[in-house]
């Protein structure tokens, strides 16, 4: 394991926050003024998006469910390129539920506006209610999420601060909680948007001609109030723009975004922005199955008073999706920026790429500064099925449809049966881990299909390996395994393992695997440590890195 002196670690440390990352396996800056689509190639689902208090600055947020640190926030100069700049949330509420495994549940589609020398994000949390976190500094701390209306139901929330100042929010609501769906209404907040001060209005039933209409976003443009709203469902869907002389309609609509006879399927939910040079953008997901909810970004035309997204021939009301499109014109060439995948574990806090399945414990792992990340492992439950009960996997988003991750670790069992690698999960999952059993260490592919339907795992046992090294303390020694384990997706979601005992020959290791989806999100990869429930010292393994490559 590499041990760096603290100096050069810390000084590594201020530097890597300066530092531009070119991603090899997906840039959507072309380098001659052009970007091509996706413009982020991994799961930031229900994107929304603003311009900050410099007039230049974009902002990015999305929908993290029962993922923490919760609320990720880009940052970008140009619409493009993007960088992971940190996150909104860093718990979620109740601590009871959320401490342990609740997949689907927590954020869901989050919009993020700057007012008044503060940015704000809302979210609805479809059990729980309404929430809303603040701050000056978007890439700093947060405030403590206020509860604005407590709740069941209530999803995709977005607020409006009018010209007098009064506050408004829209929102959607889920079927499964509510027992409607497909519906938008409009309530007022107080002025500082902490609380509701009137009832709900029913604006927009989309239940005949626009099912699953929901994920409005809601803005003021030249006098009309306009509610930005996706329908016909995830990956089926279209865009909606509605407009109105008053907050509580009558809205008239028009289809603004389609499929039309591009490959882009489902183009909808989104955040539309208006940049000081004067052009209009919109950004939006796809859905792509086992990779999530990519980012797309389209140009937006006024056309007979409505905005027309993506490429429309003229006089057309609805546009079709761009693949490869000009730059917004930002009055400037900004630097190629993507967001961090490769990690070298050499800062003393955890990568923002990095999140948890559950409300963080710092019993699943700490930094060093020694140039690596402790994983702990974690003791499942005395009625384990599968890993979808897990709470300490460590996890970060697919950053495009082929790509490799080689991690070097070392793994220390403390006692048998005590095992830690990577893993691809979703309602499917695979994992590439070493188990100790007996005095030894098995290398095995660990592989569930129907995890959240508690379907018990399969173990494939590639090979023995002899410990690389042992403890010669008599309390409680640990035996050592250091090895290198890759993964590889190639398109379509087909999944391989290999594996290295000098990190230059690898070796193929165990069956193919198929990606699937999780919980309202894309797979995702990353490190697992685990071990039997029962008493005793817990093992641990130490990531030295991991390169996400071609």
């Amino acid at each position: 394991m590499k041990k760096l002196p603290l100096l050069l670690i810390f000084s590594a440390l201020t530097l890597s926050s300066q530092a531009q990352y070119r991603s090899e396996v997906w840039c959507p800056d072309q380098g001659d003024g052009t970007y091509i689509n996706p413009i982020i190639n991994a799961d930031y689902s229900d994107p929304d998006v603003c311009v900050g208090a410099s007039g230049t600055d974009f902002y990015l947020t999305a929908s993290s469910f029962n993922c923490i640190p919760g609320l990720p926030i880009l940052h970008s100069k140009d619409l493009v390129n993007w960088e992971i700049i940190g996150h909104a949330l860093t718990e979620l509420t109740p601590k009871e539920v959320f401490d342990k495994t609740a997949h689907g549940m927590g954020v869901w589609a989050p919009s993020i506006r700057y007012h008044n020398g503060e940015y704000y994000i809302y979210w609805g949390d479809p059990d729980y209610g309404v929430y809303m976190v603040k701050t000056k500094d978007p890439a700093g701390k947060w405030d403590d999420p206020v509860l604005v209306i407590a709740g069941e139901g209530m999803i995709d929330t977005t607020p409006l601060w009018d010209d007098d100042g009064r506050c408004y929010l829209v929102n959607g609501w889920a079927g499964s909680r509510a027992g409607f769906k497909s519906i938008l209404s409009v309530r007022e907040l107080s002025l500082d948007g902490t609380k509701a001060i009137s009832d709900p209005v029913i604006v927009f039933d989309g239940n005949n001609e626009h099912r699953t209409v929901e994920g409005p976003k809601f803005y003021k443009h030249d006098g009309w109030y306009w509610i930005m709203a996706p329908a016909g469902g995830v990956p089926t869907g279209w865009q909606l723009a509605m407009r109105s002389k008053s907050p509580y309609g009558p809205y008239e609509h028009k289809i603004v975004l389609a499929q039309g006879k591009t490959n882009i399927n489902g183009p909808h939910q989104g955040g539309w922005v208006h940049i000081a040079q004067g052009e209009d953008w919109f950004l939006h997901f796809q859905d792509k199955g086992a990779y999530g909810r990519v980012v797309h970004l389209q140009p937006v035309n006024w056309v007979k008073g409505w905005p027309v997204m993506g490429k429309a021939k003229n006089g057309e009301l609805c546009g079709e999706p761009v693949t490869r499109y000009k730059k917004p014109n930002v009055g400037k060439t900004y630097p190629i920026q993507n967001p961090v995948e490769s990690d070298e574990f050499n800062s003393v806090t955890l990568g923002k790429q990095w999140q948890w399945h559950s409300n963080y414990d710092q019993r699943y792992g700490q930094p060093t500064p020694y140039g690596f990340f402790r994983m702990y492992t974690h003791k499942l439950s005395d009625k384990f099925v599968n890993l979808w009960e897990a709470p300490n996997l460590l996890f970060q988003k697919t950053p495009a449809n082929s790509f490799t991750a080689t991690a070097k670790i070392k793994f220390a069992a403390k006692k048998e049966n005590q095992y830690g690698g990577i893993i691809m999960m979703g309602l499917d999952y695979s994992a590439l881990v070493v188990k100790r059993v007996g005095d030894k260490f098995q290398l095995q592919q660990i592989t569930c299909q129907k995890a959240d339907k508690n379907k018990p795992e399969t173990v494939k046992v590639i090979a023995e390996l002899n410990p690389t090294d042992k403890d010669k303390i008599n309390y409680e020694p640990a035996i050592y395994e250091e090895i290198y384990l890759r993964l590889t997706v190639k398109e379509g979601g087909i999944l391989t393992f290999a594996y290295s005992r000098d990190g230059k020959k690898f070796k193929a290791a165990g069956d193919e695997f198929k990606m699937r989806e999780g919980k309202w999100i894309g797979s995702k990869f990353g490190f697992l440590a685990e071990e039997p429930a029962g008493k005793g010292v817990t093992g641990f393994m130490d990531i030295d890195w991991i390169r996400v490559t071609k």
